[in-house]
């Protein structure tokens, strides 16, 4: 019996990958990847032309396709369907001033996460189309549609019909969507694009089905990059995902919304019609190639560095703020190292305190969504950071609980193929692709409570140096 099959695709900032699955069990059978160009704008048609360089000689045979892309961002769309001006993607940070102005101007901090469960930071769409009407005032006044960069590509693959699509995932990363409401904020969107609504997608249903290609291929709603992941790695409440790439997120599913006044956690959606609270961090993986390049060795060697110093790294604490920190309070900050004397400057336990201070900032992230209400029973790691012995080793001492090493994969275009599956099945839940004792998950041990103690003492170090550095008061409490 011959496997159906289905596809989804992952258009990051630096590329688009492709998969190509059983739609039963999940097995990975093809594969494609293409580059995307450099920069913090760009041309959607790249993201066509790597689309079709990724998919060649890929989708044969294939029923279903899925779109992940990378959340945020800006696609402006004319009456005539051509695109107005290059995409500003997440990481363009123009529209700063822009994010400070709306969160004033519509009743401040508390007031957004009520409305659309999250404040408003430069990666939103909706800051750039602030940026948009002020300082490209006659480019605004040609769009006709704003849509995000995998509703773009989903509505490329579909020719270009008169109604594009989203989900409610990508939409909760725009600034003028309501997860807990599942609508559009227009008032919002009004008054951030001059008093004008351009047309949005009409969203979608976890498992709805957006159409068809010309050659009769479904295509699924798509998501955004971290919902398609979660969706992927098949998360339920009480599993929360730190990814650790260049940057970190930390996430993961709940049954109810969060609004965090702070800013520090966004209150998105995620794939299945739950909620997804997620915070982010600059510096994850980063730290540990500084570290290494630091001490002149390559990353196996830092590694092994890492895990020849005992836990606590000789009392040093690093504070990895290598390229500033993503939150309000510490806009502007550095990194520094902490503790510093005679007998413990050796290679070693400088390399143990940037792996333990990169885990540190995470499990701040961790507590971050624990404030929102998420009850987080064991972490899953996954991204390049996550394949270092050193990390695998001292996560579940900081994180202080079970950690799961999921094996390297794509996830989101995995995620992506999930959907599309789902779509395809017309199910009421998605394909459990991810079976009981899988051999593809790595579990390491839960950390006993000796090791809790030593890590809760390495955090208290860790916060303390920032209330040195930055005075940043320490709220460290109890279990």
């Amino acid at each position: 019996m011959t496997a159906e099959l289905v596809a989804g695709v992952d258009s990051s900032t630096q590329s688009t990958k492709v998969v190509v699955c059983d739609a039963r069990t999940g097995e990975v059978v093809r594969t494609g990847r293409a580059p995307h160009p450099e920069g913090t704008e760009v041309d959607p048609a790249a993201w066509w032309q790597a689309f079709g360089e990724a998919t060649g000689g890929v989708l044969e045979g294939v029923s279903a396709i899925g779109i992940g892309g990378q959340q945020h961002g800006m696609v402006t769309v004319d009456e005539a369907g051509e695109v107005v001006r290059p995409a500003l993607l997440w990481n363009d940070t123009r529209s700063a001033q822009a994010a400070k102005d709306l969160t004033e101007e519509l009743g401040g901090p508390s007031v957004w996460a009520k409305s659309v469960g999250s404040v408003p930071v430069a990666s939103f769409t909706v800051t750039k189309l602030r940026w948009l009407a002020e300082h490209e005032p006659k480019l605004a006044d040609r769009v006709a549609r704003v849509l995000l960069p995998h509703d773009w590509l989903t509505w490329r693959l579909l020719d270009r019909p008169e109604t594009a699509v989203t989900d409610r995932g990508d939409a909760s990363g725009t600034g003028y969507f309501s997860p807990l409401e599942n609508a559009y904020r227009h008032d919002v969107l009004a008054h951030a694009f001059g008093g004008r609504t351009p047309e949005l997608p009409t969203v979608l249903g976890p498992s709805d089905v957006a159409g068809h290609t010309s050659d009769g291929m479904l295509v699924s709603a798509g998501t955004g990059d971290n919902m398609a992941a979660a969706l992927a790695l098949e998360l339920a409440p009480g599993d929360a995902v730190i990814s650790l790439g260049t940057s970190g997120t930390v996430f993961g599913v709940t049954e109810h919304g969060s609004a965090d006044a702070s800013g520090l956690v966004a209150g998105f959606a995620d794939a299945t019609g739950r909620f997804l609270p997620l915070t982010a961090a600059l510096n994850a993986a980063r730290v540990l190639t500084a570290g290494a390049a630091m001490l002149g060795v390559g990353l196996s060697e830092f590694d092994r560095l890492a895990l020849s110093a005992e836990a606590g790294a000789g009392g040093l604490t690093l504070l990895p703020y290598l390229d500033g920190e993503r939150t309000p309070n510490l806009p502007d900050a550095t990194g520094s190292l902490h503790g510093l004397t005679r007998t413990n400057m050796s290679p070693e336990n400088v390399a143990r305190a940037s792996v333990e201070g990169m885990l540190c900032g995470l499990a701040a992230g961790l507590d971050a969504v624990r404030a929102q209400g998420m009850d987080v029973r064991r972490v899953q790691l996954i991204g390049g950071g996550a394949q270092s012995a050193a990390v695998r080793a001292v996560a579940p001492i900081v994180l202080g609980v079970p950690v799961v090493i999921p094996e390297a994969g794509e996830y989101v275009a995995l995620g992506a193929a999930r959907q599309a599956a789902w779509a395809l099945a017309g199910t009421a839940e998605p394909p459990a692709w991810l079976g009981e004792g899988s051999e593809s998950r790595l579990e390491l041990d839960e950390p006993v409570e000796g090791q809790r103690f030593v890590g809760k003492e390495i955090q208290r170090r860790h916060l303390e140096a920032r209330q040195a550095a930055h005075r940043v008061p320490v709220k460290f409490g109890e279990d």
